[in-house]
């Protein structure tokens, strides 16, 4: 396979995945109370949004390398 056609097959499928998902997800522990023997956490879900346009991006990008290594071929 061609470089140009490897990459635009994975741009594709970021794209779709950011459209669906438009965030990443994660959890961190931050240490409430340390008073000696004892200690209390708390867990925090924090977000990174995508915007749409991002996965749109990604998606024209991935079809112009498809049509693009499709041409050279």
């Amino acid at each position: 396979m061609k470089t140009n056609i490897v990459i635009g097959i994975i741009l594709i499928v970021l794209g779709i995945l950011a459209l669906a998902y438009q965030g990443i997800t994660y959890t961190t522990r931050e240490k409430v109370i340390d008073l000696g023997p004892i200690h209390m956490t708390a867990e925090k879900e924090k977000t990174i949004p995508l915007p749409p346009i991002v996965g749109g991006f990604a998606l024209i990008a991935g079809t112009m390398m498809l049509i693009m290594g499709r041409k050279k071929s």
